[in-house]
């Protein structure tokens, strides 16, 4: 992890080869899931997320290490052995695409780059939750036509201040 504890970044990770396995609804819910888990249990603190077929943009705190990792390497750890879990039980993707011949692992699910960006400023931060929240609508995905409609993400939260996912936070309660 690049991180630090307790500042607040912009953070993407990308499944292996730009693989479109988060288009499956039991993936993403097993990315949901991870989230509730480290928000719960004061890991985490998720400020803003979309899931995309095969990237995640999440503006996230790193609250305490659970264990001694960093909760993002937790939480990209956790994911993949879901992942792998749920692909051998259910045969509903190749497992093979994930295939990767290392020492330590067989299959890698996230490329080894996620990227955070340390956010210090309200203008870089609604930036980031606007390009977040439009990420399902741009040409490439359409995914849907409003932010709001997509249920994957922090827009819904964002424009009604209804909590849909109870692992949200407000950003503009922390600035």
């Amino acid at each position: 992890s690049n991180m630090e504890l307790n500042q607040i970044y912009f953070w993407t990770a990308t499944i292996n080869k730009w693989i479109r396995l988060l288009e499956i609804e039991s993936y993403k819910n097993i990315i949901l899931d991870s989230l509730e888990f480290l928000s719960v249990n004061k890991y985490l603190k998720i400020y803003a997320f979309v899931i995309m077929p095969n990237h995640i943009h999440f503006i996230i705190e790193n609250l305490k290490l659970n264990g001694k990792e960093m909760p993002d390497v937790s939480f990209l750890k956790y994911t993949a052995h879901q992942f792998k879990k749920q692909i051998k039980s259910n045969a509903d993707y190749n497992l093979n695409l994930f295939y990767v011949n290392s020492k330590n692992k067989n299959y890698e699910f996230w490329q080894r780059d996620a990227l955070a960006i340390e956010l210090r400023t309200i203008d870089f931060i609604k930036q980031k939750l606007k390009y977040i929240h439009t990420n399902p609508i741009q040409d490439k995905w359409q995914l849907c036509n409003e932010p709001i409609e997509y249920k994957y993400s922090s827009a819904y939260f964002y424009e009604t201040n209804q909590k849909n996912y109870s692992f949200l936070n407000d950003i503009y309660d922390q600035i």
